[in-house]
């Protein structure tokens, strides 16, 4: 698709190396090719990733990330609804020029086309995730909230059951010791595990690490982000994904109080 010089690619099977949806890593990074291996898996289950190029220059400025509700990968139930993952547009020059709703808009077409309820996304107020203001000016509504900054947001298309988040607090207050789950749907995520895995050993702390590897297991997680969680005897530190300086301040802190 091109609107006004602005071209907007479809990934398949076919283009994929022509048009590496990187997430801003290089290409040669661990996090990117776990993620692409993951993309093949999932193109099967719905997924759609459109990329954004402006018209002088062939370098990607932003994607948007769906699938159908069914097999997001997130800790909801969205049955029926088209569910983004994830929407990015990347340097600041880059802002403010409405490729954001751009890209909105092209989600809410293919569900249109597909006959969905709607389209839904878990927005956050806090790091890493989309603001909900992005989709507040494109209509979308706020239908469920979930500490400490998440919301669930929806842009209803006919009428049918509201998508829910899958809020697992049982699940946090079971798990002992240093617990850390991750899925590759995040190549910034997959790209800090093994680094977050050598501090925990640094500090003599051996965690329990569980790759999440199948959608339905992500929407039973105890975080609604699902792709990351730190968990550590029953309390849910982080429930998205942090960098290894960060982990490092966590668990230097969980220790103090132990002392």
């Amino acid at each position: 698709m091109e609107n006004n010089g602005i071209r907007i690619v479809t990934l398949n099977r076919k283009n994929i190396k022509k048009y590496p949806p990187t997430c801003f890593l290089a290409s040669d990074n661990e996090g990117y090719l776990k993620k692409l291996e993951w993309i093949r898996r999932n193109f099967s289950k719905g997924l759609t990733i459109k990329l954004i190029y402006p018209e002088v220059g062939s370098e990607c400025i932003g994607f948007i990330e769906y699938i159908p509700g069914e097999n997001a990968w997130r800790a909801v139930s969205a049955k029926g609804y088209m569910f983004i993952h994830c929407i990015w547009v990347y340097k600041t020059k880059n802002k403010q020029h409405g490729y954001g709703s751009l890209l909105v808009k092209e989600c809410i077409e293919d569900a249109a086309k597909q006959d969905k309820l709607g389209v839904a996304v878990i927005t956050s107020d806090g790091p890493f995730m989309a603001n909900k203001n992005l989709f507040k000016k494109n209509g979308f509504k706020s239908v469920e909230s979930c500490n400490p900054f998440f919301n669930l947001m929806i842009f209803q298309l006919k009428k049918g059951p509201k998508p829910q988040i899958n809020c697992c607090p049982d699940k946090v207050a079971k798990c002992q010791g240093l617990n850390i789950f991750y899925t590759h749907q995040c190549p910034w995520v997959a790209r800090s595990i093994q680094g977050i895995v050598e501090i925990a050993n640094e500090h003599k702390l051996k965690p329990q690490v569980t790759e999440i590897t199948t959608a339905r297991h992500a929407q039973k997680t105890p975080s609604v982000y699902a792709t990351f969680g730190l968990v550590n005897n029953g309390r849910l530190l982080a429930d998205h994904y942090i960098s290894h300086h960060r982990f490092r301040n966590i668990i230097e802190k969980e220790l103090k109080k132990n002392l």
